[in-house]
């Protein structure tokens, strides 16, 4: 795929900058555009009250630094971003900035606002020294559909506002349940500014799947399945890129678990088993004084909160399927709680995606303000128009937007297997080709050339009309992608060289060979080199003209 997308888009920054250096609101904006692309992508945990967005956010870091209680931080916008050393800082709508100290209580990071109120609040920073921060700042924003008018107006003036372009360059939208309030909320990110530059970049999360059947233990199993119907509605597969169903309450308490927490959840698996289903039957038999366990009554509460029902039967059923220490017990119950499948899924979409993701902001940005100021600049928008029509990662985006809007004009299987190529199930070779993660390279290079002689084809009938025709295009030159991506490592970029044999004996040769055999079979190891060097050339070719475009 091309190089450089960031940096070309910064140059049209800098450009827009200098045509417009007498207007310093117009500068400024612009500015701080091109700090967004120095930064990591920033992902916002969104949803409606309760959804479980800081659990989420907690069990994603791997500590519990998110509160999760109703106290007033979660009522404000915080930000969680990579830092050398722990640091919480208050910055106020007035400009003014103050620094919180860092308190830890049973292991939970504690941030008191106090005296400061939540309405003079513009956002709260909290750097700390996670991995998973290093490539991507996480948003945790106020619920949605707050009983408080001011905290839904706090989140929506973040994530969907109406002139400016939105903060976050995506989202991970949480429900319990999908409803209308839902999907009017991914409607409307959709149609920000950010939204509008034709990108789909919203996950949605059943992220309390552990509550679906009452916690029983096939729960994530029925929550897969009402994902699946989520995922195959029209209305909202132009709005998210996938469904995915997460115990988020497991998947936190999995990463943070505690040797006490560990014996306790122990001592339930060695009860007899109709002793322990007669307990785990409801929340009031559970922490009952007298129940049958010797595991106290202050302890059974600590974990119904940190599990929930679900978990604490999940933990006894691997505790006695065989996982007898707490790391192994912590992974095992990570793994059932399908935080692996988000990860997994954020990664695909976003984070391998992200230089594309903070460029088409920026751009989409960038037009936004030309637009304020018609006369400003053609040039300038028309180098955006073709950056945006030469960058392939743009167009894949633009018409994966397409395919889950407006249509491909395609064949309802050829439309399937285009969403694949460009990327729709993940941006990786395997993921593309629709193939398993450890396929052997041999297999994956004969699918990516079977995909492109099949596409190049498609390409070709005269019965396509103009949108299935560009779509045609775009995945015939994803396909020589994949091919190259593919392509054996040892092949390099120049014609075959044959090292030196002594000379045959005149008239001798192999058995059932003729004399040309040998000159045929190097002709066409010479010409499928060739062939990829020539696709090489024109990847490389086309990215020089993106260059040039936009220096003209």
């Amino acid at each position: 795929m091309s190089e450089g997308l960031v940096e070309q888009a910064n140059e049209l920054l800098e450009l827009a900058a200098d045509h417009l250096r007498g207007d310093a609101a117009a500068v400024a904006r612009i500015r701080d555009q091109q700090a967004r692309l120095r930064e990591p992508l920033r992902v916002a945990i969104a949803g409606m009250v309760k959804a479980g967005k800081s659990t989420l956010l907690n069990a994603v870091i791997g500590e519990e630094i998110a509160p999760t209680d109703a106290g007033e931080c979660t009522n404000v916008i915080v930000w969680y971003r990579h830092g050398t050393a722990p640091a919480i800082t208050v910055r106020l709508r007035d400009g003014g900035v103050r620094s919180l100290p860092i308190r830890r209580e049973e292991g939970r990071l504690l941030i008191d606002l106090d005296p400061t109120e939540p309405d003079e609040i513009e956002r709260v920073v909290v750097e700390w020294p996670s991995s998973r921060l290093e490539d991507v700042t996480l948003i945790d924003t106020p619920g949605i559909a707050s009983l408080s008018s001011d905290i839904s107006a706090r989140s929506a003036a973040f994530l969907t506002p109406e002139a400016d372009p939105s903060e976050a360059d995506a989202i991970v939208y949480l429900t319990r349940h999908m409803h209308s309030a839902d999907v009017g909320f991914l409607s409307a990110f959709r149609d920000t500014v950010v939204g509008r530059s034709r990108t789909v970049n919203a996950i949605a999360v059943l992220s309390r799947a552990d509550e679906i059947g009452a916690g029983r233990i096939d729960a994530l199993l029925s929550a897969r399945s009402i994902a699946e119907r989520y995922r195959s509605d029209g209305s909202l597969r132009s709005l998210a890129l996938d469904v995915v169903p997460v115990a988020g309450l497991l998947a936190q308490s999995a990463r943070t678990l505690r040797e006490h927490e560990f014996d306790a959840l122990r001592r339930l698996a060695r009860l007899r088993r109709t002793d322990r289903e007669r307990m785990l039957m409801s929340v009031d038999r559970f922490v009952r004084e007298d129940a049958p366990v010797d595991v106290s009554a202050e302890e059974r509460r600590n974990l119904l909160r940190r599990f929930g029902m679900f978990g604490i039967r999940m933990a006894a059923v691997s505790i006695r399927a065989g996982h007898h220490d707490a790391t192994s017990l912590a992974d095992e119950l990570y793994r059932r709680s399908g935080m692996e499948d988000l990860i997994h899924l954020v990664g695909g979409q976003f984070r391998s995606r992200a230089d594309v993701l903070k460029a088409s902001s920026a751009l989409a940005a960038l037009r936004s303000l030309l637009a304020e100021r018609p006369p400003a600049a053609a040039f300038i928008e028309r180098s955006i128009e073709r950056l945006e029509a030469n960058a392939h990662e743009l167009r894949e985006l633009a018409m994966l937007s397409a395919a889950r809007t407006t249509g491909l004009g395609l064949a309802a299987a050829d439309s399937a297997e285009a969403e694949r190529l460009i990327g729709a199930a993940g941006t990786g070779l395997a993921e593309r080709l629709g193939m398993p993660p450890d396929a052997p390279s041999e297999d994956l290079h004969r699918a990516a050339a079977a995909a492109l002689a099949r596409w190049r084809a498609l390409a070709g009938s005269p019965l396509l009309d103009r949108a299935a025709a560009e779509a045609c295009d775009v995945v015939t030159r994803t396909c020589e992608a994949l091919v190259i991506a593919a392509g054996p490592a040892s092949v390099e970029r120049r014609r075959l060289h044959l090292a030196p044999s002594p000379e045959p004996v005149v008239g001798a040769r192999e058995e059932g060979r003729e004399p040309g055999d040998d000159r045929e079979g190097e002709a066409a190891q010479e010409q499928g080199l060739d062939e990829e060097a020539e696709l090489r050339d024109r990847q490389e070719g086309t990215a020089d003209d993106r260059h040039a475009d936009v220096h003209q």
